[in-house]
């Protein structure tokens, strides 16, 4: 039985969620829709924080799009989160969770580097994962000059960020560094083959045929089997991989493979915190941001990055 968190249901009877009404998804058009629905922020004002926007270099010459938080009454170094937004590979920019990466920096007393990275179907892979190449290193080699901590790095994201995040934590260990002490994942996507039992429920805002658009416009470009670190589901070895906060939620078709993804990481023997919400729906947080719910999801995640990441003691 579909039980839905009370606050949750009634923010998406008036929400611009995504409906599944049977015709082809136009996720370019979506973009403006989405803009329109940006009115809420989560329920703690971040007003500690300070932000910059920057502009780094690609290798083909074009600049990619960042923005940077510091807490303004934290000393540095910080530890600091590449932080990846959501929108099904297709939809999102920086503006689009800003509120959000104002929180995580607050709360957790951490940097945040945000990626406006390509999207798809303009950009498919490997387009957005070379973004994240490339915010990781910059974050990474230039972490003195901007009052980061080199030693304390971390990836992550939500929803397609995830996917991004995990596979970016995948080739970081393979490359032998930047080396990371997180990937906070919330709730990811993760795998292209769509075969978990979630994937066929019912389910409000996200549903198995939206995936299914997202993973053709994404893979677009691949041929066969998708390549390494395009589908962080596919891979073989899990060893070595950096801890990982992995949030999922009932009423999600991601909610599965979310799940699967943090135990093949603790049979792996690397660390795991896993959430799992009763009650909520793919974004919750974005829908509802003053419910109860979102309240104790975020506090929870804050707590999760502050350990990684947050003020050394003195």
């Amino acid at each position: 039985m579909k039980v839905l968190d009370a606050e949750l249901a009634a923010a998406l009877e008036t929400s611009a969620a995504l409906r599944d009404d049977g015709g082809e998804i136009d996720w370019v058009s979506r973009r403006a829709l989405l803009a329109e629905r940006r009115t809420g922020e989560p329920p703690v004002r971040a007003d500690r924080v300070g932000f910059e926007d920057l502009d780094l270099p690609r290798p083909d010459g074009s600049t990619l799009a960042v923005r940077l938080y510091r807490p303004r009454h934290e000393l540095g170094p910080f530890g600091t989160l590449v932080y990846f937004h959501g929108g099904a590979f297709a939809l999102g920019d920086l503006e689009a969770e800003h509120a959000l990466c104002e929180f995580y920096s607050a709360q957790a007393g951490c940097a945040l580097l945000s990626v406006d990275y390509r999207l798809a179907p303009e950009h498919p892979y490997p387009a957005g994962f070379e973004d994240g190449q490339t915010a990781l290193a910059f974050t990474a080699e230039h972490a003195d000059e901007l009052g980061l901590d080199p030693a304390r790095l971390a990836v992550g994201g939500a929803s397609a960020g995830g996917a991004l995040a995990a596979g970016l934590a995948q080739a970081a260990r393979d490359a032998g560094g930047p080396p990371l002490v997180l990937q906070f994942l919330v709730y990811p996507v993760i795998d292209d083959r769509l075969q978990t039992a979630s994937m066929h429920l019912d389910t409000p805002v996200f549903f198995r045929r939206a995936a299914e658009s997202m993973w053709r416009n994404y893979l677009a470009g691949t041929e066969g089997e998708p390549p390494a670190y395009a589908v962080p589901g596919r891979a073989h070895n899990f060893a070595g991989l950096p801890p990982a906060y992995v949030l999922t939620a009932e009423h999600d078709p991601l909610r599965d493979e979310g799940i699967d993804y943090a135990g093949r990481l603790l049979a792996a023997e690397v660390s795991v915190e896993l959430h799992s919400y009763a009650g909520a729906v793919h974004g919750f947080d974005l829908y509802a941001p003053g419910s109860a719910l979102t309240r104790r999801s975020l506090e929870e995640r804050s707590a999760s990055l502050r350990a990684s990441l947050g003020p050394r003691s003195a």
